[in-house]
């Protein structure tokens, strides 16, 4: 009888929400590791508005990513195991979320609602893997992983610059933490009036390296913390944001039926050092603390207002799914997701619940490797790289290996690992092109960011600033000719908005408060008399004027795709890729 009236409890409490429904703000930072929060015991860092949510929400307490950020930004957003998106590194073309899959941008868009993405995509900067391509319908972001990154506007560094706001670079002024919130609030307004439910995506950049942050927040934490001081600032910064934003929603009459999540992407990169919550590892790392972190959920028209720890292990898998059921609007046709709906979890009337195996990895290489950096996990068990196995209940800092001990829970961790690959493994030849030539982004502009390579690539404009010319930073675009016809192929060593001769050097940058910024370090000249292009089985070479700010390519391509190699050589044939490339069908 218990049973039923809970179940039954759950479905009124849910249904009746979504009679009319929720909006949704999503909170994601970069690179804030679970023990990067004074409500999970930071004895340093200062989270008061955090803190107050956590307070008021359920939290999951066991809840697993991916250990870098491309990856676990793909698997939320599709419900997908990130491998299985195409999504399995951060630079390389191994960022770009495969064109089949379905994000909850599309799936909550077909439902109704305004959809808005604010910040940090990286998951692809051309079509058709850009958040504007894939159901967000207002977008304000910087180009790849990061502020200052190579895709990213020129210069930019974390005070002021431009980003893209639906595809148009625009001028910003102040802390690009601040400038997000402050779009997604003009996002909320604007939506308010339209009567319609919105989802706000909003993904902060901080707190990634480099450390920049506001004096005003980093200041606190100078003296006790000189290393940790911009890590934290950004933190704080972000901790004050979120507090501003519940007061908006709160001001506006809309926070009774929103709601806010606040969750990370990864493990600590900074903060581990100062507290982890007893675990082992950090970002990157296939042990807990690479992947473990923090996730709040606070609906107060779905009754989730009280503090509640789910301990039950969960994963980004699951996310998806749970906020189609939350809402109410209809499940994406044919998308069968590798994550289930835990909302019986969060409204703690789950029974007999399954001892699931959950499973996350760290490749960032050009192909996965098996096993590489790997965890399968379940309730009470993580087998790590295939070889250790933890009790992570009696251990929880991972180190006693108990593997001799229990064969039979190896085995079986194994065996499900084994099949995981299996299925997931014919997935990945299904690469992701850019598209050239197609009427919804033509042209295009590429960075060498996505270069695909073996040995790296210039993923910062630091990297562009000093003149990559290793030949280890050499790569390809990989790329998909959408229409047969005519191309011109724009070959740059610095992008448009520079305006800058290839040849010539670049002063630094102003720099800003904290670490040295990208932009601060001065540009190298290099001498280059040749620009050289391979694309469409066609190598070809045209000669450089020293201020040529560019070379242009004219040719005929053929429907299909290609490998796009572009390089600049001085008189004594030392190389220099081209860092940027501009595309345009005639």
């Amino acid at each position: 009888m218990h049973k039923i009236i809970g179940l039954l409890l759950s479905w009124f409490l849910i249904h009746t929400a979504v009679a009319v429904k929720p909006n949704i703000v999503l909170v994601i930072t970069d690179d804030q590791g679970y023990g990067d929060l004074s409500c999970h015991g930071n004895p340093v860092l200062k989270t008061p508005n955090l803190d107050a949510l956590y307070k008021e929400s359920v939290r999951l307490t066991d809840y697993h990513v991916a250990p870098t950020c491309a990856p676990t930004r793909a698997a939320l957003i599709t419900g997908h195991w990130t491998n299985r998106t195409g999504v399995w590194h951060t630079i390389m073309g191994r960022s770009m979320i495969r064109a089949n899959e379905v994000t909850i941008g599309k799936i909550l868009g077909d439902g109704g609602y305004a959809t808005g993405m604010f910040g940090k995509w990286h998951l692809g900067d051309n079509y058709p893997y850009r958040p504007e391509d894939r159901g967000f319908q207002e977008v304000l972001r910087h180009g790849g992983g990061g502020v200052g990154q190579t895709p990213d506007y020129w210069d930019n560094a974390y005070f002021d610059g431009s980003y893209w706001h639906n595809g148009t670079p625009t001028p910003v002024k102040g802390f690009c933490t601040d400038v997000f919130f402050d779009y997604a609030k003009r996002f909320i307004k604007q939506t308010k009036g339209s009567g319609k439910p919105f989802f706000a995506y909003l993904c902060t950049n901080a707190p990634h390296g480099p450390m920049h942050a506001p004096p005003k927040f980093s200041r606190p934490y100078q003296k006790n913390n000189p290393k940790q001081a911009n890590f934290y600032g950004m933190i704080a910064n972000i901790d004050d944001n979120v507090g501003k934003m519940r007061q908006f929603l709160s001001d506006e009459g809309l926070s009774e039926n929103t709601i806010f999540i606040f969750t990370t992407d990864n493990g600590s990169s900074s903060g581990s050092r100062v507290f982890n919550d007893g675990m082992k590892g950090a970002k990157g790392s296939e042990y807990d603390g690479g992947h473990r972190v923090p996730f709040f959920m606070h609906w107060p028209k779905g009754k989730l207002t009280q503090g509640r720890d789910v301990d039950m292990i969960t994963s980004y898998v699951d996310i998806v799914p749970t906020l189609i059921k939350l809402t109410g609007v209809p499940a994406p046709k044919g998308v069968k997701f590798d994550g289930v709906d835990i909302s019986s979890l969060i409204y703690g009337t789950a029974k007999k619940w399954p001892d699931r195996l959950l499973i996350t990895d760290s490749q960032r290489v050009r192909d996965p490797i098996k096993w590489r950096k790997s965890a399968v996990m379940s309730d009470t068990w993580r087998l790590i790289n295939g070889k250790e196995l933890y009790n992570i209940k009696a251990d929880h800092g991972q180190a006693k290996n108990v593997a001799a001990a229990h064969p039979e829970v190896f085995k079986r961790l194994v065996d499900h690992y084994e099949a995981w690959w299996a299925e997931l493994e014919p997935t990945f030849a299904q690469t992701t092109e850019i598209y050239l030539g197609h009427p919804k982004a033509n042209p295009v502009r590429m960075t060498s960011h996505d270069w695909i390579a073996d040995g790296g690539t210039p993923w910062n404009q630091r990297h562009i600033r000093q003149g990559e010319s290793r030949p280890q930073n050499t790569g390809f675009w990989a790329v998909k000719v959408i229409e047969a016809g005519t191309y011109e192929i724009e070959l740059r060593r610095w992008p448009r908005e520079a305006d800058t001769a290839i040849t010539a050097g670049l002063p630094a940058g102003a720099d800003v408060p904290g670490d040295k910024a990208f932009r601060a370090v001065p540009g190298k000249a290099f001498a280059a008399t040749k620009a050289h292009l391979k694309l469409g089985g066609v190598t070809q070479s045209l000669a450089l004027d020293p201020g040529d700010t560019h070379v242009t390519f004219k040719l005929a391509l053929e429907q299909g795709k290609d490998e796009l190699w572009g390089s600049f050589t001085d008189a004594k044939n030392q190389s220099m890729g081209a860092f940027y490339a501009y595309v345009r069908k005639l």
